[in-house]
């Protein structure tokens, strides 16, 4: 079995976790999700803890035993903690406003950028210039805010834009720069 396939879930007290034919469901106390399962794989759920097993020898499957118990995982992350990504906005006049529960962006264009947020995400402005999008799908908060970051990306000369709190953003010099270092054509 794979390394990930075969991790042992534990279930947090307060998290509910039922089997319905090929459906997983995950109750917690901030929400509840479903998720469908390859019928190739076997889950069990026995004594607080869940497994993820598969029949056969097929690679397919093996990797399909993987992807489930991360997604289980997550599912039980998700309702008992939840999940939130934070973005930076990095530029003169550019700024993040809440209108009611829509989220407005002043991102260096002549109009503002509206986002409505989807169910069970909710967006936090804090400091004018940082975003922090909540929500308890993983796979939904990191969308919206791939969505919310490719609004103005970050360009490579100055960095201005919108980016992952923590992210690197590889700088290029500009020709100004090349022409001072000498790597202009000689006369």
């Amino acid at each position: 079995m794979a390394r990930i396939g075969k991790r042992i879930l534990e279930i947090p007290k307060g998290v509910e976790v039922k089997i319905e034919g090929q459906e997983i469901k995950v109750k917690g106390p901030k929400a509840s999700l479903t998720q469908g399962f390859d019928p190739q794989i076997e889950i069990k759920v026995e004594g607080g803890k869940i497994t993820t097993l598969y029949a056969g020898s097929d690679r397919k499957v093996l990797s399909l035993q993987g992807l489930y118990n991360s997604l289980i995982k997550n599912m039980i992350t998700g309702v008992s903690t939840g999940f939130e990504k934070d973005l930076e906005m990095v530029g003169v006049g550019y700024r993040a406003l809440m209108q009611g529960k829509k989220l407005q962006l002043q991102a260096g264009y002549s109009h503002l950028v509206d986002f409505d947020p989807p169910a069970g995400i909710e967006f936090v402005v804090t400091a004018n210039t940082k975003i922090k999008v909540k929500g308890f799908d993983r796979q939904v908060v990191g969308q919206v805010a791939a969505n919310i970051r490719a609004a103005r990306e970050v360009e490579p000369y100055k960095g201005k834009g919108i980016k992952y709190a923590g992210e690197v953003v590889r700088r290029k010099a500009g020709k100004a720069a090349k022409a001072a270092s000498g790597g202009g054509a000689a006369k």
